[in-house]
């Protein structure tokens, strides 16, 4: 199975994410755009593309990247409720077609400012957003692979409904690849039943190994219909060109977050999470896990894929994402701060070795 290596590109209102340089200009059409031509040149299959209410457009975004780039391929972070399931099926499967099949689905269920969107359906419990979810995926599926869908499920219904145009089939490819995260018992029945691929944040290998264990167990009691379930890692990567100048540059931008001056505020709605969670309970075991997974982070308001870090030399981190790739890691989605450079520097350093 071939290996995919993505970015992430930050379509934030408010310059600096994660620590990221604070320039002129950072979420224009022309600042974005040398993102994802730098991830081109740079040898990256594409980027994740963050959603939530109050920052610009995940999928406008998207599809303007899409329009000034050739191989670029956009994962688009979606919530059911802020999207409808024809509205979204029939949106990503244009964009599809435009592009040649480059479009790529992360579907998210944590919650968001559901109220400021009008998501009333979304108020639920755990159980019942994650129910809503699987519903969402199987009828998108649906309406990229039939026609004349009519659908009458608990949340969403369909009646006579066919997408055009059809988003491109190629080999075993019939729609976009849908991309799933969540590490509670509700989610991963989704996840085990419905996604193309888990994605998980940075945890130890035996985490993710015990993870990926009772995700293959379930889909086999629960009766997957659809290809074998895949697994990724969304991880912040900090590469240098040795382990010495890495660790220092580590501490450097943790010490900056101790002291307020690189604080990160955290989502709290991710702090509800199980899986961020998960990644915060890590500094318990140590402030390095494996050989160089870095926890302390998560200790002073770093948040998602930014809670752990993979700390070192290029040989370093491609040694330790193996490790992820012999547990069945396939999917990789890396990233650090300053975005841009990274991009290059990871890009040219880290991706030959991972590839090799």
């Amino acid at each position: 199975m071939s290996l995919e290596f993505l970015w992430y590109i930050p379509n934030q209102v408010e310059p600096g994410h994660r620590g990221d340089d604070v320039v002129e200009n950072h979420n224009s059409l022309d600042t974005l755009t040398s993102h994802a031509q730098a991830l081109e040149k740079h040898g990256w299959g594409g980027a994740l593309i963050g959603t939530g209410w109050g920052r610009p457009d995940t999928f406008t975004v998207a599809t303007a990247l899409a329009a000034r780039t050739t191989t670029f391929q956009p994962l688009i972070a979606i919530r059911p409720g802020y999207w409808r399931p024809a509205n979204f099926a029939a949106a990503a499967a244009t964009l599809d077609h435009l592009t040649g099949g480059r479009v790529l689905i992360n579907i998210v269920s944590g919650k968001d400012n559901l109220a400021a969107y009008g998501d009333g359906d979304g108020d639920g419990d755990q159980a019942d957003r994650y129910a809503r979810t699987k519903e969402f995926i199987r009828l998108v599926r649906k309406l990229w692979t039939e026609e004349n869908v009519t659908y009458q499920g608990e949340h969403f219904s369909v009646t006579n409904s066919t997408v055009a145009p059809r988003p491109v089939v190629r080999g075993e490819r019939k729609n976009p690849r849908l991309y799933f995260g969540g590490a509670s018992p509700a989610a991963e029945k989704v996840a085990a039943t419905e996604a193309d691929v888990q994605l998980f944040w940075g945890e130890p290998l035996d985490g993710v190994a015990e993870r990926i264990e009772r995700l293959k167990q379930l889909s086999a009691k629960l009766g997957r219909e659809h290809a074998p379930l895949e697994f990724g890692l969304r991880v912040t990567t900090l590469v240098r060109d040795t382990t010495e100048q890495a660790w220092a540059d580590a501490e450097a931008k943790v010490a900056q977050m101790a002291n307020g001056t690189g604080t990160i505020v955290r989502n709290p709605n991710w702090q509800a999470a199980v899986g961020q969670r998960r990644l915060l309970d890590l500094a318990a075991r140590g402030e390095v896990l494996d050989d160089n997974l870095y926890t302390t982070p998560g200790r002073f308001g770093a948040g998602g894929a930014g809670t752990t870090w993979l700390v070192g030399s290029a040989e370093d981190v491609a040694r330790s994402l193996r490790k992820y790739e012999e547990l069945g890691i396939t999917h990789f989605v890396l990233s650090d701060t300053p975005y841009l450079p990274e991009v290059e520097r990871q890009g040219d350093q880290l991706l030959p070795l991972l590839r090799g």
